[in-house]
């Protein structure tokens, strides 16, 4: 097949790495906006389950992938000063950029052809394509330019968020709530590297606006929100990558393709940065496009359905469960007279697919120890 891909991230390099294994007569072509040296971004974090389906269909992918990685199986959640410890939550991390680089190595050996630093809004020159991918993101050019054929919705969640960074270690992927005069601030932190860590912080409107981050330059937001968690950084500082703040949307689609254009990774539909799974939402998206392609060869029309009808519910199922999770976020400060260990556990079920024997199985001491202060029974 003639492959032509809009977009240089997971989504678009991972499809292109398993077509050309698979068949290096294969013709792709990817075509990126970023230079080929933008580090935009801070680390990306997967679970044991979501590592497990690339382990599965390129082991050796997943082994040069693990090289970059931290593992760590801790989480904690910070409400009033106190620490809350949740068991079981193994993730691995790495630095995005690793990640890219990794993708971009192991496509550019089988012959993949990327170029980067220009920006397609337009199919018109993949004319000549079997099969045009469009992975350029939750602002997509290609879906904007063809709105009337995929027919998306864009709800902008009313939150702000910024990406920041910061030397300081967080071992423990940490969520941290810290109250002031202007309102009530999350970060969303965890280490990636043996120097750096991520630092997302999260706030709602009102605090936004009452803090004056409004109105404040980026210098001025990164410097208020240090002083925020100050005790949490220990003396370190945070750090920007064109680290303005945004509202995330959640983007969905009624139709998945238009003639031989299909979306995939943000572009099709997004997560959420408080489940972390648009990295690997991306990645299955890619797998899923490859196996219809697998399935049904080159007749393009099948393959773009097959490619919907293996991948739709989990990808609505994963999608409701982040609305969930973004849901809780929006609406926690009702949550904040909880005491620290109810407060954790009412985390853990903020997506609505963990109940309290769940919660048992994968955390005994903290199921305890919210029975112990809630004889009157616990929620099912």
């Amino acid at each position: 097949m003639n492959v032509g891909i809009v977009g240089g991230g997971p989504a678009g390099l991972f499809f292109a790495y398993l077509m050309k294994r698979q068949d290096a007569t294969h013709r792709i072509r990817v075509v990126e906006r970023d230079p080929a040296d933008a580090t935009y971004g801070w680390g990306v974090v997967f679970t044991d389950i979501a590592l497990a389906f690339v382990r599965d269909v390129a082991p050796e992918l997943y082994a040069a992938m693990t090289r970059h990685q931290e593992v760590h199986d801790a989480m904690r959640i910070v409400h009033r000063g106190q620490a809350v410890a949740l068991a079981n939550n193994t993730f691995h991390r790495m630095a995005r950029i690793d990640l890219l680089r990794t993708l971009r190595q192991h496509c550019a050996d089988l012959g993949v052809a990327i170029e980067f630093g220009r920006r397609v809004d337009g199919v018109d020159e993949f004319a000549d394509c079997d099969l045009i991918v469009a992975a350029d993101g939750a602002a997509s050019t290609i879906r904007t330019r063809y709105r009337e054929h995929f027919e998306p919705t864009i709800d902008l969640r009313p939150n702000f968020l910024a990406w920041y960074g910061t030397t300081c270690l967080f071992e423990p992927l940490s969520l941290i709530f810290r109250e002031n005069g202007d309102g009530l601030l999350i970060a969303h932190t965890y280490r990636y590297s043996r120097t750096h860590s991520t630092f997302l912080v999260e706030c709602d409107p009102q605090t936004w606006r009452h803090a004056g981050l409004d109105r404040m330059a980026e210098p001025e937001s990164l410097a208020y929100c240090a002083q925020v968690f100050r005790d949490d950084l220990d003396g370190h500082p945070l750090l920007s990558n064109k680290s303005d703040w945004f509202r995330y949307p959640i983007v969905r689609n009624r139709r998945w393709s238009w003639r031989n254009v299909v979306l995939l990774g943000d572009a099709l539909r997004t997560g959420h940065p408080s489940v972390g799974s648009g990295t690997r939402l991306a990645m299955q998206d890619a797998i899923a496009l490859f196996d219809a392609w697998r399935a049904c060869g080159d007749d393009v029309e099948a393959l773009l359905a097959e490619f919907e009808r293996r991948r739709r519910p989990g990808s609505d199922a994963l999608q409701a469960a982040a609305v969930k999770s973004t849901e809780w976020y929006e609406s926690v400060r009702s949550r904040m007279h909880l005491d620290p260990i109810s407060f954790a556990y009412d985390y853990l079920r903020r997506t609505g697919r963990v109940d309290h024997a769940d919660v048992r199985q994968r955390d005994p001491a903290l199921a305890a120890a919210f029975e112990a202060l809630h004889p009157e029974g616990v929620p099912p």
